[in-house]
């Protein structure tokens, strides 16, 4: 007999739907039922794709006998954190401020009120890793429920009035030394960076695009042939040719992997988001453009490649993310991380002639023990299996093998070939195919600006069709929505819904010129500030509301696996006041960096898209006039050059390049040469 989440669209929550437990969605009608029972409320928090999440389900909720402990003591909800991130949020900081750490699965009790009393991440069934077994924890919690209440109200109120306060903290305005804040982020840069692997710290590694992708522009600012900028641009440079030859990235389909758990980006977490891909896709395009190295080009192409043809939906717009898990075999009762990405040395040898799978071996460092390092697998999924990663490149195994270059990528590229045809008749991994809004926002954006540097009308065809399926979808004039799978989830949109979905019709405006791109910006700008808006912090807040009532209002101010909605909406108020001549929003987006500033100053790593929007204000958004068709190597220049802080525009000419930058607009170019002079 399934439970109330049958009627959901997650597909998280739908995965839950035949567990034991009486699970409800997160919503009114779920604490008022804790209230009539008098019960504490139990929230799980987690995602479709997360893998501890998966092993918490196997374990946990669908052994009955847990379960039945479960709703004897408490009101179960369930939450998709991707689909409710405010839910989320809210909670994950009662665990990091209780804990010093978050993640997923997240586990929280909470009062009828929806007030944290006891909270955690991932328990296991029985005592075990250091943790608490659940079992137990579930029993203890509840009898503490029934004869301690006062006290445990009286501690989720003392921690609920905590968290307000670290929430509720006024905007401070105040200036940037420019200067300083962009130095002090490079040094921390230079600190933290892995000069032999590429990336910032240690294991496990994530890519985190944002980082790499202010230093791209710092090194514009300065100068590539300065000390700083040459600094920036071997950084970047170092890191993004790690990345693309490690087993983060997927070497037969294009795309990348959530993160590496060693500082080598080898061994990967397998899932695939939406989300990253849309972020490394750009950070690729910056990184050819600033570098000319082909290989970024292709890295950025094959993104593209893997994004619209296996995560597209028939409607146009794009699926959330893969999992890391999945079957072995057909017909296995459990799934393994990594099953469908790695291989054995034996059946690469089965597939290709000798020769081809030498080769192939050697080139991405196939072996028959396996090639995970043992820190690296400590549950011993991988042993014998091998993630693709590149350990030569063509220079060293042809002269290995005594064949040119040449026959060496044509031997590598008929071998690649044979092996996705093969790994896409094993039992695939699971789809999360629901639509988000802000991930396509972001996907949208990369997938527009690829269009117009890479000169590809089928990639701006891509952008067009996605975005009308958000319009069409999730739009209804007024209100956007968070995400769609079959139909609407009617959960209201929230800021990065907004800031991302503006930031994809800037760039899809840059590609094709069409002013209706401009006016459905405009319309979202206003609904974002209507919704979202709050001039004591300075910036737009992420609120969580129960039964009527305010849990918790937060300004998302960390630019970590997705940047902050504010940060964003900075760098499209600068925009949009150029491009719709409305100065009051760089007003407002001034107040964002203000409000912001002690967090610039103090912690620039954690904030490398408000350092961004710092820069485009302080040396203005170029606004670059396409009058007609320019010549050919005046377009070709303007498509492939890396003009971090311009916007496009076009009008009827004889070819002219008019560019303006602040109050003053520059002499018409006509040429690639006039540009350079």
């Amino acid at each position: 007999m399934p439970n109330a989440l049958i009627h959901e669209t997650s597909p998280y929550l739908l995965q839950h739907a035949e567990n034991p437990v009486d699970w409800l969605p997160w919503g009114e009608a779920a604490f008022q039922k804790a209230e009539q029972e008098g019960k504490l409320v139990f929230l799980s928090v987690g995602y479709s794709t997360c893998h501890w999440c998966h092993v918490m389900e196997r374990e946990s909720f669908e052994n009955a006998t847990i379960a039945a402990e479960m709703n004897r003591h408490f009101v179960c909800v369930k939450v998709d954190r991707e689909e409710r991130p405010d839910v989320d949020a809210t909670y994950m900081a009662f665990i990091q401020a209780t804990s010093g750490q978050g993640g997923w699965p997240m586990s929280v009790w909470l009062t009828p009120e929806g007030k944290p009393v006891v909270g955690g991440t991932y328990f296991p069934p029985e005592d075990r890793y250091g943790r608490a077994g659940f079992m137990r924890l579930c029993g203890e919690l509840g009898r503490l429920w029934r004869e301690d209440r006062p006290k445990m109200l009286a501690s989720a109120e003392k921690v609920m009035k905590h968290l307000r306060e670290e929430a509720d903290t006024e905007a401070v305005m105040q200036g940037l030394t420019e200067a300083k804040v962009f130095g002090d982020f490079m040094d921390r840069c230079e600190s933290m960076f892995d000069p032999h692997e590429g990336g910032w710290g240690g294991a496990p590694k994530f890519p985190r695009p944002v980082v790499p992708r202010l230093l791209l522009r710092l090194s514009e600012k300065f100068g590539p042939e300065s000390e700083e900028g040459a600094a920036c641009l071997q950084m970047v440079e170092r890191t993004l040719h790690a990345m693309a030859a490690g087993g983060i990235r997927d070497h037969l389909a294009g795309g990348f992997h959530r993160y590496s758990v060693d500082r080598y980006w080898h061994v990967p977490h397998y899932e695939k988001m939406l989300y990253d891909q849309a972020q490394l896709a750009d950070v690729y395009l910056d990184g050819w453009q600033a570098t000319s190295e082909p290989l970024f080009r292709e890295v950025a192409e094959e993104i593209f490649h893997y994004v619209i043809g296996e995560l597209g939906d028939p409607g146009g717009a794009f699926h959330a993310a893969e999992d890391a898990d999945s079957f072995e075999h057909a017909g296995d009762h459990e799934k393994k991380e990594g099953a469908f990405w790695t291989w054995e040395a034996e059946e690469v040898y089965r597939l290709l002639d000798p020769t081809a799978a030498a080769i192939f071996c050697a080139a991405y460092g196939v072996t028959a023990e396996g090639n995970a390092r043992p820190e690296s697998d400590p549950h011993e999924e991988l042993v014998g299996r091998n993630t693709l990663y590149r350990a030569f490149g063509n220079r060293t195994l042809a002269e290995r093998f005594d064949l040119t270059e040449e026959a060496i990528e044509a031997s590598l590229s008929r071998s690649r070939e044979v092996l996705l045809e093969t790994r896409i008749k094993r039992p695939l991994p699971h789809r999360d195919d629901k639509i988000v809004t802000a991930w396509n926002g972001l996907m949208i954006a990369a997938i527009a600006r690829g269009a117009r540097v890479l000169d590809r009308p089928d990639l701006l065809d891509a952008a067009k069709r996605a975005m009308g399926f958000i319009r069409e979808n999730l739009w209804d004039g007024s209100q956007l929505y968070r995400s769609h799978r079959g139909r609407n989830s009617g959960v209201a949109g929230f800021p990065a819904d907004h800031a991302f979905l503006i930031s994809a019709l800037i760039e899809l405006h840059s590609a094709d010129g069409d002013a209706a791109h401009l006016d459905w910006a405009l319309q979202l700008q206003q609904a974002m500030d209507e919704a979202f808006w709050d001039a004591t912090r300075g910036g737009y807040v992420l609120k969580t509301e129960l039964a009527g009532e305010t849990l918790l209002v937060m300004r998302e101010d960390y630019d970590g696996a997705e940047p902050s909605p504010g940060h964003v909406a900075a760098e499209n108020l600068l925009k949009l006041a150029i491009l719709l001549d409305r100065p009051e929003f760089a007003t407002r987006a001034e107040a964002i960096l203000r409000a912001e500033a002690r967090v610039a100053a103090t912690q620039p790593f954690s904030v490398p898209v408000l350092l961004s929007a710092l820069d485009l204000l302080e040396r203005g958004v170029m606004k670059i006039e396409l009058c007609g068709t320019p010549s050919g190597d005046l377009d070709d220049l303007l498509r492939t050059q890396y003009l971090p802080r311009a916007v496009f525009v076009r009008s009827p000419g004889n070819g002219e390049v008019i560019v303006c930058e602040g109050m003053i607009c520059h002499r018409p170019i006509r040429s690639a040469a006039e540009w350079r002079g």
